[in-house]
């Protein structure tokens, strides 16, 4: 790869962690199980500047212990296994389970109706897209 260094150079640099690869992968599925969507773009955002800070040699700043104590408490609940799949350098899953999985079968199917009622969608589908509408009645002059 190709890298912008910290002092404004490029340099050209190969890393290889198939530990680290496999790692991430398995953590990253249960996390899928167990954080809710905003939380995961938090985490996502967050990590880059993580990635910064460390890369900069700028472990003790107090930003990155407070990234730190955040990633900590929303991480809390991830844990349980994982089945990976290896071959020629990819790595599939063949499953995951966590006792802390906010999947929940009888809410996502859509059909039982017991927790989730489809007729709920409506409401919101109107509601979520009013900002669109908004601008659509803007640009039209009404």
């Amino acid at each position: 790869m190709v890298e912008n260094r910290l002092v404004g150079m490029k340099s050209r640099g190969v890393y290889e962690t198939p530990g680290g690869t496999i790692m991430a992968a398995a953590v990253r599925e249960l996390e899928s199980l167990t954080l809710d969507r905003e939380t995961m773009q938090w985490k996502d955002m967050l990590a880059l500047k993580y990635a910064e800070l460390v890369y900069a040699g700028r472990w003790f700043d107090p930003l990155r212990l407070s990234m730190d104590a955040f990633m900590e408490t929303i991480t809390a609940t991830t844990t349980g296994s994982v089945t990976l799949k290896l071959y020629k350098g990819s790595v599939t899953v063949a499953s995951r389970k966590s006792p802390y999985s906010l999947y929940r079968e009888d809410i996502s199917s859509f059909e039982n109706g017991e927790i989730y009622d489809q007729a709920d969608a409506e409401g919101f589908i109107r509601l979520y897209g009013l900002p669109t509408r908004v601008r659509a009645m803007l640009e039209k002059g009404i």
